[in-house]
């Protein structure tokens, strides 16, 4: 069974908080150096852990610069109002978006992750 990912970040539980408010799944654990949210229905979870040397990755990948080893894809309703939601909770959005129905956004810690617009 697939229990969930960890991701590595300077300040965990900011990043969980930031995690939580955009998807509003709850704050299930804390700890110091360690933060866990889960979707309302579980089972799974995403761990945020501390990193002390934590390195931002860059988007989009340079040569010789940390490069994103995974991102997150979330699927939205309304991409325009869920791109002003996840600026407005600390999110950047990139200035590269390769795509027209997808938008790259940079969270609080600098991981980039994406908006993907329901197709119908």
């Amino acid at each position: 069974m697939w229990w969930g990912t960890a991701i590595e970040a300077p300040n965990p539980g900011a990043l969980a908080s930031f995690y939580s408010q955009l998807l509003g799944w709850p704050l299930v654990h804390e700890e110091p150096g360690t933060a866990i949210i889960s979707p309302p229905d579980g089972p799974i979870y995403v761990v945020f852990q501390e990193a002390s040397d934590f390195v931002a990755p860059v988007w989009p990948p340079e040569s010789g610069e940390q490069r994103p080893m995974m991102h997150f894809d979330f699927q939205v309703g309304d991409l325009d109002s869920a791109v002003v939601e996840a600026v407005a909770l600390g999110a950047t959005l990139s200035d590269h978006q390769p795509q027209q129905n997808v938008r790259v956004l940079i969270d609080p810690a600098g991981h980039p992750f994406c908006l993907c617009q329901e197709q119908d």
